[in-house]
């Protein structure tokens, strides 16, 4: 088994595609403007990630509270991790705290524009 697609609870799908297209770099994987879907990938992966609609009172309860607790609800790897945050902050990123250190690595936290915080880890050498 592999995961194939997972999703996470927008504000505003259309905008959240253009944030994790545009900004960070993923793929379009499907694009149905009529209907509010939008699924991205990240480039060279096939498990999808749907930007669902954060329409219900239990799913934007959820979003909210998770922010409001400062749980990231999406950790994104990279091997570069203070040039991908220069990059970011170049394309008006809002980053939530600094970059913090543990066993695992270091990984700062940031705003996907659309009601959640992401995580950007870089794994300990």
């Amino acid at each position: 088994m592999r995961i194939s697609m997972v999703s996470i609870h927008v504000t505003e799908p259309a905008h959240a595609h253009r944030f994790y297209t545009e900004v960070l770099g993923f793929e379009t994987a499907l694009a149905l403007p009529e209907s509010d879907v939008y699924v991205v990938s990240a480039p060279g992966q096939d498990t999808g990630l749907l930007l669902e609609p954060s329409t219900t009172p239990i799913a934007e309860q959820y979003r909210s509270e998770l922010r409001a607790a400062g749980i990231p609800v999406l950790v994104l790897s990279t091997d570069t991790l203070f040039s991908d945050i220069e990059r970011l902050r170049g394309e008006g990123v809002h980053f939530v705290g600094d970059v913090f250190r543990d066993a695992s690595g270091e990984a700062i936290n940031f705003s996907d524009s659309v009601g959640n915080l992401i995580q950007l880890h870089q794994g300990a050498l």
